[in-house]
């Protein structure tokens, strides 16, 4: 049986995860432009975390498996409510095929889309430059940015899709007004790279959040998602330094 008031669980899920994000995606916007132009400075991601190879190893899995404890909490929500969240927000295996081709065909869109939105956000310097990577090459380096990139598609596309759009549809909302919170929440997430990144996932929340409706599945989103990043990682920690990306 659903809560009658969902806002304390939304509000607790979303403190656990990116609404705890976009607080501190605020926060550190707000640092950057008492420090400066945005156009002069740097955002890197996915960092080293220890300068021995084997701590840095522990750190960078435990990261990654403890960043994914709300999404195992929203599906545990489902269970105590009696219903399965896997098939609720369509993230399984049921239609494998179809899920694949209509996330590597979000990919190829937004993808595009990233790169004209984060080209007009540096000319008109109200984006940082963005390192998607500076970790040390090990051995392990490339099998752990992956994993980093599947767990962003996983957690941000259960949450704020699959999750928050049953509850806010359940409290009576449009469709409309579900897909734009949670277009704006996955762009406040991403202040702290300045106001291009904020507005160019803010609409790729508006198309996700609209395909969702249609599909009825997160599973296309987070297979697009994990290829957004693992290109903007793998990309970057492969070629990105020697094409000069990140200036």
């Amino acid at each position: 049986m659903r809560s009658k008031n969902p806002w304390p669980e939304i509000l607790i899920v979303l403190g656990l995860s990116l609404g705890q994000s976009a607080v501190y995606a605020i926060v550190s916007l707000a640092d950057k432009l008492s420090r400066g132009p945005l156009s002069g400075q740097t955002t890197t991601m996915n960092n080293a975390l220890s300068d021995r190879q084997y701590f840095d190893l522990a750190y960078q899995l435990l990261d990654i498996v403890f960043a994914l404890v709300p999404v195992l909490l929203v599906f545990y929500l489902f269970h105590l409510a009696g219903r399965n969240g896997f098939r609720v927000m369509g993230f399984d295996l049921r239609r494998p095929g179809r899920d694949a081709w209509q996330g590597v065909g979000l990919f190829v869109l937004i993808g595009v889309g990233t790169l004209g939105v984060y080209w007009l956000g540096r000319t008109l310097g109200v984006t940082t430059a963005i390192v998607p990577e500076a970790m040390a090459p090990y051995w392990w380096t490339i099998p752990v940015l992956l994993f980093s990139a599947i767990r962003h598609g996983i957690l941000e596309e259960t949450i704020v899709v699959g999750y928050l759009f049953d509850r806010l549809r359940g409290r009576g909302w449009g469709v409309w007004p579900v897909i734009l919170a949670s277009a704006v929440l996955r762009g406040s997430y991403h202040l702290y790279q300045g106001f291009g990144p904020f507005l160019g996932n803010a609409i790729m929340g508006v198309v996700f959040g609209w395909v969702y409706t249609k599909t009825g599945r997160v599973m296309p989103l987070v297979v697009a998602h994990a290829l957004l990043d693992t290109a903007g990682f793998v990309g970057y920690s492969l070629i990105g330094p020697a094409i000069g990306l990140g200036t």
